[in-house]
């Protein structure tokens, strides 16, 4: 910096301050006593500033914490594990706690850095990233269809013993999507359970037919244990999504994780049906 660049900024700061700094001569200068005290202040505030750039920059270098996240329990098994193990083998310094629940988490109140969400983003004040687009499947076992006439339609369900994810609720509905027309039935469900892997056991053993989402237990499909049914008459499509409070200063490992789950999603659950 220039020699008269430096005097300029420090007859500036004499301004502001209202007093002399240096004593000037045409020879020498030399600190005033206030300017001595001035000056080891303003050492201890570059130490404090070189101090916290140090810990922003090893925290943008490190990949380590703890990793805070939320997910409903359909999906807690099937999706959020698998991703989370191989998550923490790439990144071994970093733990993770799970909080798994159906209702509505307070990113703030609870701690939670990122919540996997199904279904449409009701507040605004969220930033929703979508990892996996899906549509629920109404599903059988082989077993109960050789045993009970298939439904071609959604009223015929009504002969049959159905399964419904649902807590305390006396009856259910279902609404199907068919050549751009839809249609809703109302029923009170034989089996009524707020577990969707419970639901898969059920209907694995022949207990009736069922709707669920294809990152439960996609095996049973694939072995043939599970059928879907009334393959024409289709449920809504539904995203599975990533929400966290901004976009302003992710913390690097949240920023991370937000992106691997992004790619690794999708390898995890292949043709899923929309």
């Amino acid at each position: 910096m220039p020699v008269s660049t430096v005097s300029r900024k420090i007859a500036e700061l004499e301004d502001r301050l209202g007093v002399r700094l240096l004593e000037r001569s045409t020879r020498q200068l030399k600190l005033t006593d206030v300017g001595i005290e001035v000056l080891e202040h303003a050492q201890k505030s570059v130490e404090i500033s070189d101090a916290v750039e140090g810990v922003v920059s090893r925290t943008r270098e490190e990949v380590s914490g703890t990793l805070r996240l939320s997910a409903p329990p359909n999906i807690s098994d099937s999706l959020l594990v698998p991703i989370v193990t191989s998550f923490q083998e790439e990144y071994p310094e970093v733990s993770v706690h799970i909080l798994v629940t159906d209702r509505f988490v307070d990113h703030i109140a609870e701690g939670v850095d990122l919540v996997f969400r199904v279904g449409p983003l009701d507040d605004s004040n969220l930033v929703a990233r979508k990892v996996l687009r899906y549509r629920h499947q109404l599903v059988a076992s082989p077993k109960y269809l050789e045993s009970h006439d298939a439904p071609a339609k959604p009223l015929d369900l009504l002969k049959h013993r159905l399964h419904a994810f649902s807590f305390w609720s006396p009856s259910n509905r279902w609404t199907f999507v068919h050549g751009g027309k839809s249609e809703t039935i109302k029923f009170k469900p034989c089996l009524a359970m707020n577990d969707y892997l419970g639901l898969a056991t059920a209907l694995a053993a022949g207990a009736g037919i069922g709707d669920l989402p294809p990152v439960v237990c996609p095996e049973l499909i694939r072995q043939g244990k599970l059928v879907e049914v009334m393959p024409d008459w289709r449920f809504r499509t539904e995203d599975v999504s990533l929400v966290h409070l901004s976009n302003r200063h992710i913390p690097k490992l949240v920023r991370l994780f937000k992106e691997y789950t992004t790619r690794r999603a999708p390898a995890l659950f292949q043709d899923l049906p929309n």
